[in-house]
């Protein structure tokens, strides 16, 4: 089971790669990543109040930290900080399609995803 990454947290982290950092946008998410070479990976994760209640934010949060674990979890990817913003979508979205959103909006963004390797090759 693929660990939490580290997480940012200060808000002067959020605004240096909201600043700096290269920015990719889709339906279920937008993403801003920064890279940091010889740090470890740092994800953050927002959603503003325009996106609903609490509850809705809340919610966006989650399934924004579950994307992130399961696609960075490994510890594979390192260098980089990464913020992750939920949109109005992001809460409804089917998982599959939000991962998928993940995924595209880190090759977007130069982030390198290593492709797990095939279990079934001995």
């Amino acid at each position: 089971m693929p660990a939490r990454p580290p997480r940012l947290k200060q808000r002067r982290d959020f605004q240096r790669v909201a600043g700096k950092g290269a920015r990719a946008a889709r339906p279920g998410l937008v993403l801003q990543a920064l890279p940091v070479p010889g740090h470890p990976l740092r994800v953050g994760f927002t959603a503003t109040k325009k996106i609903g209640n609490a509850v809705v934010r809340n919610r966006t949060k989650r399934r924004l930290r579950e994307a992130a674990r399961l696609l960075l979890g490994d510890g594979r990817v390192q260098g980089f900080d990464l913020v992750l913003i939920g949109r109005e979508a992001t809460a409804e979205r089917p998982f599959g399609t939000l991962m998928g959103d993940l995924r595209g909006a880190l090759k977007q963004a130069g982030v390198p995803l290593s492709e797990r390797v095939s279990e079934t090759a001995s």
